[in-house]
């Protein structure tokens, strides 16, 4: 069987090599000619994708990728695996999804299971997807909803052991996706509908922003009592029930914590319901970066101009080069409009913004901001980088902690 996946990032590339491992035939289609290229070449753009699990697929016919929209005809099974990011007002953006849509209803060429693995609001399979490929071909196909569980980085869960959710919009549907996904999933959940699926899926990552921004909102506290946080959240967690421990950070990054919980609230207010949590949540997690200005500056004399700062960690979680809704580079351009010369580390991050990570040992600065710590980081050179160290993660002895 032939398996077509739309966008190989984070999301369609795994899918698309344990799906090649499972016999079918798979092509991988991106819109970025240098991604398709380096795929074709064996070079993997993926952390957790190793070039020779690639090549491996290459060699045997069982993958490739394409930037080439006629690859896509004669697929029995097409996957959705797009970004769906937030608009400049923070509302759902489904124009990825949209042009997904549009190019399987105008280069599939027959029958063909289309599952959505792309995160959106309850209904987007059913109100958007469904009519938008149906109303642009002649042909009869059936849809389906699977979100994606991807958490780069995590050597303990992936594709094949996380349970995985999906619901198909009619029976037939659903017995497709039960047999796509029963080939490289150990643990396969059908629920009655695709929105509850969908709800289900920014229902974690809600829950996950909302304990965030409760533990974040502890730091500040804390903070201002002259009490350590990290104490406070090592006693609770000594109580085996009914709790579970959360650290604070200078907000959410990633695609998924960060954008979820406002696709859900959209959902709420069209539907007429408050989302007063989520909001709040999403208020207090993208105000840290300005909380830690403000702590700097107090520290510091109550102004960073000209003073030499180095960010040290850019990525949104620690052992991955992954920088999306980085909430570091909000804190590097607000030290920016402070006055302060920003340089930033990270091993994993080979360039960002036009900018390199930077020595520490080259040159002395005169604040560090550690605000994410890579296993390949020099622990006691971060400590020596600047004479004020301020630690946003409460893991380096030592340090002033935020």
């Amino acid at each position: 069987m032939k398996v077509a996946i739309i966008g190989q990032g984070y999301v369609g590339l795994p899918i698309a090599l344990i799906a090649a491992e499972s016999g079918y035939s798979v092509v991988g289609f991106d819109l970025n000619p240098d991604i398709v290229s380096n795929l074709n070449s064996g070079i993997s753009h993926i952390e957790d994708i190793s070039n020779e699990k690639l090549k491996n697929h290459l060699n045997n016919g069982s993958y490739k990728a394409t930037i080439k929209p006629e690859d896509l005809n004669r697929a029995d099974i097409a996957v959705i695996a797009v970004p769906t990011p937030l608009d400049n007002m923070r509302n759902p953006d489904l124009t990825y999804i949209e042009s997904a849509c549009l190019l399987l209803a105008q280069n599939l060429t027959k029958e063909t299971l289309i599952i959505n693995e792309s995160t959106s609001y309850p209904g987007t399979l059913r109100n958007v997807i469904a009519p938008l490929v149906n109303s642009n071909t002649d042909i009869n196909h059936s849809f389906a909803i699977s979100p994606e569980r991807v958490d780069p980085g995590n050597s303990k869960w992936g594709i094949k052991n996380t349970p995985r959710l999906f619901a198909g919009l009619t029976p037939e549907a659903s017995a497709k996706a039960s047999d796509f996904y029963r080939t490289f999933c150990d643990n396969i959940i059908q629920v009655t509908s695709p929105e509850v699926a969908e709800t289900a899926k920014l229902f974690e990552n809600t829950f996950r922003q909302v304990n965030i921004a409760l533990v974040n909102e502890l730091a500040i506290i804390c903070s201002k009592l002259g009490i350590d946080v990290h104490e406070v959240l090592d006693a609770a967690d000594s109580k085996p029930y009914g709790f579970m421990k959360f650290v604070p950070g200078i907000g959410v990054g990633g695609h998924c914590i960060p954008v979820d919980p406002s696709y859900l609230a959209f959902a709420a207010s069209k539907a007429g319901a408050k989302a007063r949590f989520i909001q709040m949540a999403n208020e207090v997690n993208l105000s840290m970066p300005s909380e830690l200005i403000l702590r700097i500056k107090k520290d510091n004399g109550g102004n960073l101009r000209g003073k030499k700062v180095v960010v040290i960690g850019i990525s949104y979680k620690p052992n991955i080069s992954d920088i999306r809704e980085s909430p570091s580079l909000v804190l590097i351009s607000l030290l920016r409009d402070e006055g302060a010369l920003v340089s930033w580390h990270d091993p994993l991050v080979a360039e960002w913004n036009s900018e390199e990570s930077c020595n520490l040992a080259d040159q002395t600065f005169e604040i560090g901001v550690v605000t994410i710590i890579h296993d390949v980081m020099d622990k006691p050179a971060l400590l020596e980088s600047a004479n004020y160290v301020i630690d946003c993660t409460g893991k380096i002895d030592g340090t002033i902690k935020f």
